[in-house]
């Protein structure tokens, strides 16, 4: 029992720590560009320091609140970063989500602008194998000076696809370079280093049966069973064309993925705007897109403005048929619209579908074009048709829980409050979780540590010029501390082992870090980890 005088100081502890609280709720959002450190006055007791260790936790700064995804929801899927127009490759046990790379763009005065696209000429990379926690790629330099693609100058929506060729895995990523045409890179890896095969674009005007296509854009890329490859592309409405735009297409790929075949042939798409996907099940070829925003009358059975519309057929190249709509615009959702962009795959036996929309943006308060891919799965009816789509912000079931005890690279993550992510600069490529404030953190979900079997923990860190700490923690970023990894004086991009005892971690837990330190400075870089029996 505590004697009446440790009882005051740590009731004084409290109530320091409870007004900390308050005014951190009266502002909870924090973006990446913006942190509000709230700093309180360190409780300190000469006559007995014993006092100052029982109420340390109280008197620390806060958690940093999340912002756009809140545990424990599943989408958007990151929140230390955008990413539009996603597509997907499963390969392995993983599926990697190929995005267009938003980046927030600022007019003369430092506030945020609309999103222009024009600056955009990097693809985004992230992959799971777990579909709740996902591991940042970085972003693919596809167009411009010190792009693969340096006669391009955006690449917007990609789409990417694998394929064994003399033997040898080969994969390709096709990107939009704005509206004007369609170009290829080519990699030995999903997560590259990319090279471009042809030097030029794969698909122009130029192009037989592409000269009316208003929008040479947004790629969908499909491998039959036979190993013929197909590419649909193209969007945008001629002139009194709302109903029937005709300007979507489908053309045969060569063998090589990097040429074309014959002439591209149109896809009769009611009410067009945008977004190609294809799919096939069960024998019969689905093409999905993205209906237009036509503000006038629609003939009965017509797909609504800004909705994944689908049609099917019996051949990758049609005839088609128009069959209805699988999902609504995002502003039905999230009360946030725009356009609407989507893939369809199929992973682990199970059929999902990933889209953006401006939910991050929305929560930081700047809701103007920039987007944040999200996932939800696919059902199939018996007679073959798709089952309307629910977006929400809970997501998709994990499908195994997280194994701590083989390393883990540090940008995965389910859950973050105030990090960004990095290139590691030694060469690796890989990325690291970087920009740590005091009170930042991540987290990781379903995490599962067995029977009591977590004795140690190790991290590499660097960029700790003073004394730093990773608070480990359990289902919460004030849950149960199992351990304390401290870096002091790591400088520079040199990386070192740091190790630390845990105990207390048993079964699965969602896993947070949270970071500690001096305010005002940032605190550490931190690269790949595990746990030890």
């Amino acid at each position: 029992m505590l004697s009446g005088k440790k009882l005051l100081l740590v009731l004084a502890s409290v109530l320091v720590c409870l007004a900390a609280i308050i005014q951190f709720q009266s502002n909870p959002e924090r973006s990446q560009t913006n942190k509000e450190e709230i700093t309180m006055n360190h409780f300190e007791n000469t006559d007995n320091p014993t006092v100052t260790a029982e109420a340390s936790e109280a008197v620390t700064t806060p958690p940093a609140t999340a912002v756009g995804k809140l545990p424990p929801n599943g989408n958007p899927l990151v929140s230390h970063k955008f990413g539009a127009d996603p597509y997907a490759l499963v390969y392995g046990d993983r599926v990697y989500l190929y995005m267009t790379n938003d980046v927030l763009e600022y007019d003369a005065d430092g506030n945020v602008k609309d999103n222009t696209y024009g600056n955009i000429n990097k693809i985004s990379v992230i992959s799971s194998d777990d579909l709740v926690n996902w591991t940042d790629h970085g972003e693919i330099p596809v167009a411009g000076p010190q792009g693969a693609a340096k006669w391009a100058t955006q690449s917007w929506a990609p789409a990417a696809t694998h394929k064994v060729i003399d033997g040898k895995d080969k994969f390709f990523l096709y990107f939009a370079n704005n509206a004007s045409g369609i170009g290829v890179l080519e990699s030995d890896s999903p997560t590259g280093p990319w090279v471009d095969p042809i030097g030029k674009a794969l698909i122009l005007r130029s192009t037989p049966g592409v000269e009316d296509v208003t929008w040479l854009f947004d790629p969908a890329v499909f491998v039959d069973d036979d190993g013929k490859a197909y590419i649909y592309f193209g969007g945008g409405i001629p002139k009194g064309k709302d109903e029937m735009p005709d300007t979507a297409r489908v053309m045969e790929l060569g063998p090589d993925m990097t040429s074309v075949l014959g002439e591209a042939k149109t896809i009769p798409a009611p009410f067009m705007f945008e977004d190609a996907g294809m799919n096939k099940y069960n024998g019969t070829y689905y093409y999905t897109y993205c209906s237009n925003f036509y503000g006038g009358a629609r003939p009965e059975g017509s797909p609504p403005t800004g909705e994944i519309a689908y049609m099917t057929s019996d051949s990758p190249m049609g005839p088609w048929t128009y069959q209805g709509t699988i999902l609504k615009n995002p502003g039905h959702f999230f009360g946030v619209g725009g356009n609407n962009h989507h893939v369809i795959f199929q992973f682990n036996g199970d059929w999902y579908i990933a889209y953006h929309a401006q939910t991050l943006s929305k929560a930081m308060g700047v809701p103007k074009g920039y987007r944040s891919t999200h996932l939800n799965q696919v059902f199939f009816k018996d007679d073959g048709s798709i089952q309307e789509i629910q977006a929400d912000y809970e997501g998709v079931p994990q499908l195994k829980p997280l194994n701590p005890y083989a390393r883990v690279a540090s940008a995965t993550i389910a859950w973050s409050a105030g990090v960004a992510t990095e290139t590691r600069a030694d060469g690796t490529q890989e990325m690291v979780v970087t920009d740590i404030d005091d009170a930042d953190w991540i987290a990781l979900s379903k995490v599962d540590f067995g029977g009591k079997r977590a004795s140690s923990f190790t991290a590499e860190v660097s960029g700790a010029s003073e004394s730093a700490v990773i608070e480990l923690r359990l289902d919460a970023p004030d849950g149960k501390l199992i351990g304390s990894l401290t870096a002091s004086k790591v400088m520079g991009e040199q990386w070192t082992e740091l190790t630390t005892e845990v105990s207390g971690a048993d079964g699965v837990h969602d896993l947070y870090f949270v970071f500690r330190g001096k305010s005002g400075q940032k605190l550490l870089k931190l690269s790949g980890w595990k746990f030890s029996e």
